[in-house]
């Protein structure tokens, strides 16, 4: 068997050798999300030797996402995630099959994107995509390696492997969009969710190879920030175990009531002069690296003050860096007045820029 020089300082450890390098080789690991979590799953799993990676995100790179995105160089900054990961992995290690997939995953590809991989990395940010990902998983037959992050705290864990629990064994609803935090309001330290991620390439390399004992049935949970770690048992709950079909949509509770607008339509409607109030809900620095046209600042982390005495009669526009913080605020705002006409822009700033480039674009430098 031979087996690259590059290889040798794992292949010489007893209990991994050659035969777990060649697992490595011939194995076909698909990795959802391409930011703070994939980054290093990506890396590592590059580095290691897994034969085909499989790339699948829909966002393009931020400048504030560098700090922990280490993958990414400033120069990357509007393109595809995707595209510019599979270029610098490939020099990381040509030998690696890269196949980039620059899409949002969705009832409607996602079982025909997971079946040809044999595991599953959710890297992922979002809950919507985490029950998705599952329930394909569940259909598929497929194990999934699941890692998710708040501030300074991780959990790491595997579903859906030799018959163990399912991400709806813990967690069997999702929560409320106003439950849901976002690493742009929270916030994360830059090396969490490195650390998050490097766990879960490990737990990957132990399904594909068979060396060690996987985080099945174990919810192993981290607060980074005082170096403690426990884990949780978990049970398998039959019912979770034998899903058929996908649903139709994951858009968690309530999401239905808030139309979605794209950046193409947003367009067309400031150059059209459509008489409609568009919000800015993301923070200060964001909102100064620059807004659109016309955008009324009202951050989110202060929106039912901003919001108290607008007048809300006109059509109102959420616009904040992704979509997930316009979404929560098109919600806020139908709390207030629930016959509000109200939209939320897919994909944010990122997609404005990935799509439109600077047009419409105001950049402003911050006060010194």
């Amino acid at each position: 068997m031979n087996i690259n020089p590059r290889y040798s300082r794992q292949t010489q450890l007893p209990t991994f050798g050659p035969e777990a390098q060649q697992k490595l080789a011939e194995a076909r690991v698909l990795v959802i999300g391409a930011g703070g979590l994939g980054v290093p799953v990506l890396q590592y799993l590059a580095g290691m030797g897994v034969g085909t990676l499989g790339l699948a995100d829909g966002d393009v790179v931020s400048l504030n996402n560098l700090h922990r995105q280490v993958l990414y160089t400033e120069a990357q900054v509007g393109q595809p995630k995707v595209e510019a990961a599979a270029k610098q992995l490939t020099q990381l290690n040509s030998t690696v099959k890269l196949l980039p997939f620059h899409l949002h995953l969705n009832p409607k590809n996602a079982l025909n994107l997971l079946k040809d991989f044999d595991v599953v990395i959710d890297a992922t940010d979002n809950f919507e995509a985490r029950y998705l990902i599952n329930d394909a998983c569940v259909i598929l037959g497929k194990p999934f390696v699941y890692g998710a992050l708040h501030q300074f705290e991780g959990q790491v864990s595997v579903f859906n492997y030799q018959s163990g629990p399912t991400y709806r064994c813990v967690f069997p609803t999702p929560p409320t969009p106003a439950e849901i935090p976002d690493c742009n309001t929270a916030g994360v330290l830059g090396v969490v969710p490195g650390i998050i991620g490097t766990y879960q390439a490990l737990e990957a390399v132990k399904i594909i190879t068979g060396v060690g004992e996987p985080l099945t049935g174990v919810l192993l949970m981290l607060d980074l920030l005082q170096n403690t770690q426990f884990k949780m048992k978990l049970k398998a709950k039959p019912e979770n175990q034998s899903i058929k079909k996908l649903k139709s949509s994951y858009a968690t509770a309530g999401c239905s009531t808030v139309a979605a607008l794209s950046v193409e339509t947003l367009h067309q409607w400031i150059e059209d002069g459509k008489d409609f109030m568009l919000l800015d809900v993301r923070e200060q620095q964001e909102y100064q690296q620059g807004h659109l046209t016309n955008a009324r600042h009202t951050p989110l982390s202060d929106f039912e003050a901003q919001t108290r005495n607008l007048f809300l009669e006109k059509p109102v526009v959420t616009f904040c860096q992704k979509g997930v913080r316009s979404q929560k605020a098109a919600h806020l705002l139908l709390d207030k007045k629930n016959d509000l006409e109200v939209y939320s822009v897919i994909g944010g700033m990122e997609q404005w820029l990935a799509q439109l480039g600077n047009q419409l674009v105001i950049n402003q430098t911050p006060n010194t």
